[in-house]
């Protein structure tokens, strides 16, 4: 049995009939056209029996998409209308029985995901895509790759690069994980509703060795809060707090990590990060 994807009247008749009218509070946007779905699932290469998760997957646009790869797809929904009407919409477009699971959930929440799923597809809610991302790579270590569309302005964070005028927090957290890149814009007028700002799609690959352990993730973060916390100052006067109390004793960790006390936080990779956090350790 063929797939079919939704069309843009089809969409707003479905949202008509649930009685759901796309709130910024839950950051939906659905996407409309076939074509972006379509061209998100091959960015991310989604193969035949690939295993995927999506966050938030709204009416259906993008689920469809994904299988029609021949995907199996684990959906994570919050909106229970939207929840409790995905699987109904799949049948009547061509799914086949047990390729989707839809798990009725918020995604910042979810623990457990059905078939272990390791590509991330989604069209994130623009107000919590960067939490939801890094609680999915902290608690699903088998999620190796994945596109997710983003607001620009995020996407460009998540992919900055050391030095970068957006480099910050998120950009290194996600550096823990693996490597970031942008891979496309999205027009804007392939939402209903149409929004007020400018999407982009970004892909990443999980590095195939864990960085670290969960604890020393957590010192790690810690000390990235930190340093873009107060990122105009100086690193010895920034981690006061988090390398002994005081810019003395930040300064010998920093030294000790083979960092420059007098660099700011945007100057620094991920392992420069990680060396700091170990010496603070073994201090």
């Amino acid at each position: 049995m063929t797939i079919t994807l939704l069309g843009a009247s089809e969409i707003r008749a479905l949202a008509a009939d649930l009685d759901v009218t796309p709130t910024k509070k839950l950051g939906q946007n659905f996407v409309v056209d076939a074509n972006t779905v379509r061209r998100i699932v091959q960015i991310a290469r989604v193969a035949p029996g690939d295993r995927v998760v999506e966050v938030g997957p709204g009416l259906g646009s993008l689920t469809l998409a994904i299988l029609e790869a021949q995907a199996a797809v684990t959906a994570v929904e919050i909106d229970h209308r939207l929840a409790a009407r995905l699987a109904q919409t799949a049948r009547a477009h061509g799914v086949p029985e047990g390729a989707l699971t839809v798990v009725d959930a918020d995604a910042l929440r979810v623990v457990d995901l059905p078939g272990d799923p390791r590509v991330l597809v989604a069209n994130l809610p623009y107000n919590v895509s960067v939490p939801v991302l890094l609680h999915l790579l902290e608690t699903f270590p088998h999620l190796a790759s994945g596109v997710v569309m983003v607001q620009a302005e995020v996407g460009e964070r998540l992919a900055a690069v050391p030095g970068s005028k957006v480099y910050g927090a998120p950009s290194v957290k996600a550096a823990w994980y693996g490597a970031w890149r942008l891979a496309g814009t999205v027009s804007r007028q392939v939402f209903w509703p149409v929004p007020g700002v400018d999407s982009v799609l970004v892909a990443f690959e999980r590095d195939e060795q864990p960085r670290g352990s969960d604890e020393e993730r957590r010192r790690v973060f810690a000390v990235v809060d930190a340093a873009f916390q107060q990122r105009r100052k100086m690193l010895r006067q920034a981690l006061a707090g988090v390398l002994g109390g005081s810019s003395a004793a930040a300064t010998e960790v920093l030294e000790a990590a083979g960092v420059a006390p007098t660099a700011r936080g945007e100057q620094l990779t991920i392992d420069d990060f990680v060396r700091i956090a170990r010496a603070a350790l073994y201090r």
